[in-house]
């Protein structure tokens, strides 16, 4: 026990540049404070003592912000920065060395008794807002983006965005140690997507242009965000 207790507190360290001392690592961390009172209210619901540990995770909950439910099965080095608005599930199962952001749901989508929480594989990073619903996988060293709304397994090595979450599939592993606060590095998948219709629509018009009397003023290639048009009558 101790030593998970350990690794939890190292695991701060790895994961918050913010972080300057073990007194304010213990004192300061809600995060901390959350994962601490859950690995004792887990341990009590795995002795049935049921209600107990329920009520812990209340009393948790109200100082933290952060509601783990005690059935809920938490790896070690587990790290939730910020904290506020995170909601695990009974049935969640999480990883080693998992992240998770503020304002993240690993929630349920069925009234079944069994199984109907997500399942995050190890050195899983979940983004802030982030929803992960369902008895659904997340496979080891994937990342989920910022307010993405994952509803599907997700294989290994995978990135997650948008909503729906659309899946990407990395060709090489993440770098190690992982760099979980470079959120801004995620694809944009919908943004290429309409670049590349645009580009399509530019080409045909381009050769209807041949047939036509008259111009059709041209949208071009988002540079920067900032999309390149021609005069337009409007």
């Amino acid at each position: 026990m101790f030593h998970t207790l350990r690794r939890d507190i190292q695991s701060v360290f790895d994961r918050d540049p913010a972080a300057r001392s073990l007194l304010e690592v213990i004192l300061c961390y809600p995060g901390l404070h959350a994962t601490w009172g859950h690995r004792i209210a887990h341990w009590l619901w795995q002795r049935n003592l049921k209600l107990l540990a329920r009520w812990l995770s209340q009393l948790v909950r109200g100082l933290t912000g952060i509601e783990i439910h005690p059935g809920a099965t938490i790896g070690a080095c587990f790290f939730i920065d910020h904290g506020m608005g995170v909601v695990i599930g009974e049935t969640a199962e999480v990883g080693n060395n998992v992240t998770l952001y503020h304002g993240v749901t690993l929630g349920g989508t069925s009234l079944n008794k069994g199984k109907r929480h997500p399942t995050l594989e190890d050195n899983v990073v979940v983004g802030a807002g982030a929803k992960i619903l369902g008895a659904i996988t997340v496979g080891a060293g994937s990342r989920i983006g910022a307010n993405a709304v994952v509803v599907k397994d997700v294989p290994p090595n995978s990135v997650v965005v948008g909503v729906p979450g659309e899946i990407v599939v990395r060709s090489k592993p993440r770098p190690q140690p992982a760099l979980d606060m470079e959120h801004n590095r995620l694809p944009d998948v919908i943004g290429e997507t309409l670049a590349a219709l645009t580009e399509h629509v530019r080409r045909l018009e381009a050769r209807l242009e041949v047939h036509a009397n008259g111009h059709t003023p041209e949208i071009h290639e988002a540079k920067e965000g900032v999309w390149q048009g021609e005069d337009f009558s409007i």
